[in-house]
């Protein structure tokens, strides 16, 4: 069963729409698997994700984005050259400046089921804020990075990279506002990003 089966039936527990909108954004999380979690705190933030199968289906998915968008002739903000590898059959324009692009296209570590954020460090950022990012960007992430906390996630980082633990580890959570996450306190002051995610089933 794909990991998004469960959440658009096929489970044996289904949480219903009324529940996840009537309950206050800091009541107990609701006792779901940790992908549906994430899906459901991620709308909230104002995301956009895409599920794919396989990377043919992120290759397409990819293209549809461009199209949607007409940026056809935009470069796309890349600071990890394995990306640029893994994409390199995607017909792709690629800047290492963000002042060029309206785009960042990026990997990360983690995807927090906790907020439905991004977690990204100094191998994805480098040394630059998040301010300082093109306001569009595009994730690519697998279904093995989703973590329950933010606290699992800087475990396993620290974990993965025991001789060198990367700095500037960061979460990137406010998207598109929506209805949902506008009047939300937390948002006030935040680099808020137009964001999607490309999401490769792994496991």
């Amino acid at each position: 069963m794909g990991i998004f089966d469960k959440l658009f039936g096929g489970g044996k527990k289904k949480v219903s729409k009324a529940t996840v909108e009537t309950r206050g954004m800091h009541m107990p999380d609701l006792n779901i698997p940790v992908d549906e979690k994430f899906t459901i705190h991620f709308k909230k933030n104002g995301g956009k994700f895409i599920y794919c199968d396989s990377f043919d289906e992120v290759s397409e998915a990819l293209k549809n984005i461009i199209e949607e968008n007409h940026w056809e002739e935009v470069p796309f903000f890349v600071m990890n050259p394995l990306l640029k590898d893994k994409f390199s059959k995607d017909n792709l324009r690629f800047t290492d400046r963000a002042n060029e692009s309206e785009i960042f296209f990026t990997t990360c570590e983690h995807l927090v089921a906790q907020n439905g954020s991004i977690l990204v460090c100094s191998n994805q950022l480098k040394e630059k804020k998040l301010n300082e990012l093109p306001d569009n960007v595009i994730v690519f992430a697998t279904t093995s990075q989703l973590v329950s906390t933010i606290g699992e996630g800087l475990k396993t980082i620290k974990k993965k990279y025991r001789q060198v633990i990367p700095a500037n580890i960061t979460t990137i959570k406010h998207f598109q506002g929506t209805e949902e996450n506008a009047n939300d306190f937390l948002t006030y002051g935040s680099s808020t990003k137009h964001l999607y995610l490309l999401l490769m089933e792994d496991l």
